[in-house]
């Protein structure tokens, strides 16, 4: 098959993340409706810690412009929520013409399971890591001082949590993919999980900035069963592939 010139390919480039950013913009839109019931559905790992754990804290604006910026950072995480499909579908659309038939029938699976797969982590990030995370971050030195939380701050955490962790979720997804493409072996992933878990201890000590082993092993113990799951999947999709597939590549 005789490659496009370059030019075409980077046009062709150009025009499925101009789709993909159209299509973040329209379900920033629709989440921009919703704005006031998505601040409250975010505020409630704080109300949980004021309530249950009976630490005084509030949300504060210091400046005039800070509700109009949380806003939009809200509205850009629910719209990254809403377009995940689309945006997974032009990043497809832009490889597919460069895969064998048999390869492109993973298009239906791969965009499904990455949505699904960002999703279930957001929400595990949203019932198990910040219930427990913010009451133990606010609990220090809560006997001597105030909480005094300015919303920006606090959001931009929460979002920050929930879109990590999402994405650290897409793990099994992209090593089913990598694996039927021929780019990936699960005997690899089992030779580096050492590797693995020292990048996954760091990461999720960078994303959980706490002395708590608790805190800490809340997220690395999923992640890391998310690596083992990983082998898993790459292994049964290995076993998956015909010889048929082999000969193809």
């Amino acid at each position: 098959m005789q490659e496009a010139p370059l030019v075409e390919h980077l046009e062709e480039l150009r025009a499925r993340i101009i789709r993909a950013l159209l299509a973040w913009f329209v379900g920033m839109g629709v989440a921009w409706t919703f704005r006031v019931d998505l601040l409250k559905i975010l505020k409630r790992p704080l109300d949980v810690a004021t309530q249950v754990r009976g630490i005084e804290a509030n949300l504060y604006q210091q400046t005039i412009t800070e509700g109009f910026i949380v806003s939009l950072k809200i509205a850009a995480f629910g719209g990254l929520v809403i377009a995940l499909p689309f945006i997974v579908y032009q990043l497809w659309a832009f490889i597919a013409p460069g895969l064998y038939p048999h390869e492109r029938r993973l298009a239906v699976p791969f965009i499904l399971g990455a949505g699904f797969s960002f999703a279930v982590g957001v929400v595990f990030s949203y019932y198990v890591l910040l219930p427990f995370a913010v009451p133990f971050l606010l609990g220090f030195l809560s006997d001597q001082v105030i909480p005094l939380l300015t919303i920006d701050k606090y959001m931009s955490q929460i979002l920050m949590y929930l879109t990590v962790v999402g994405l650290m979720f897409e793990l099994p997804v992209l090593s089913f993919l990598f694996t039927k493409l021929g780019m990936l072996d699960w005997r690899f992933l089992a030779r580096n999980r050492r590797i693995a878990i020292v990048v996954i201890v760091t990461l999720a000590a960078i994303i959980t900035p706490t002395a708590d082993p608790f805190n800490l092993a809340l997220l690395s113990v999923p992640l890391l069963l998310l690596y083992e799951v990983s082998i898993w999947v790459s292994r049964a999709a290995g076993r998956g592939r015909t010889r048929a597939d082999v000969d193809a590549e």
